[in-house]
């Protein structure tokens, strides 16, 4: 929230001086919970701990313990639980019918009035009327999001009219070294198949 409207001080015309008590939070030592600890939730972890964050995660199924002191990560096996801890919480997961509308009014309302959501996975994922009450009423402090449902949003959605949301173009992977790296792969899988061997990054093993 404050880089956006930070930066639209900083060029504004209108501008003649900078406050001094314009304040953000600390991401150092805050407790950032991970839902979703799959590869990507995991290097989301390793970049967390360079910023001496306390990581929390809740998971399907359990990291081996190995993996969970490299980044130094705690597990919960209860999401509710992460959510009433967390300063940050950030969703990582596959859209499926498990986690269709996985964080609504409920979870909202298990997080910190000093929480952040953050959402890289899929819009679905999020109750988004519920996202919009909690914002509106500060039941959480904020949200951010790369995802939403439908993409883009109606001009007119009231998410677009608050002032305590981040909300970019689904460009988590939009760099010229992922697009180029994403072109590749599927290069590869199409020749493994013509080639009749076996299929690198094959979704559905069998």
């Amino acid at each position: 929230m404050y880089l956006h409207s930070g930066c639209q001080i900083a060029v504004s015309p209108d501008t003649k001086y900078f406050a001094v008590d314009w304040l953000g939070v600390e991401v150092t030592r805050a407790t950032l919970g991970i839902i979703g600890m799959g590869s990507i939730g995991y290097k989301v972890a390793q970049r967390a701990r360079a910023f001496d964050m306390r990581i929390l995660y809740h998971n399907r199924n359990r990291r081996r313990k190995e993996k969970e002191e490299a980044v130094g990560a705690h597990y919960c096996e209860k999401m509710e639980d992460l959510l009433q801890q967390s300063d940050f919480v950030m969703l990582v997961v596959n859209l499926t019918p498990e986690t269709h509308k996985l964080i609504g009014k409920k979870e909202l309302g298990l997080m910190k009035p000093t929480a952040t959501l953050i959402n890289i996975s899929r819009g679905a994922v999020i109750d988004q009327d519920a996202l919009v009450e909690a914002l509106q009423n500060k039941f959480i402090r904020a949200a951010a999001l790369d995802v939403t449902y439908p993409e883009p949003l109606p001009r007119d959605h009231p998410l677009l009219k608050l002032n305590n949301i981040i909300i970019t173009p689904h460009i988590g992977t939009a760099t010229v070294q992922a697009i180029r790296m994403m072109a590749e792969e599927a290069i590869t899988n199409m020749l493994a198949v013509l080639s009749g061997q076996p299929i690198p990054s094959e979704v559905f093993p069998k």
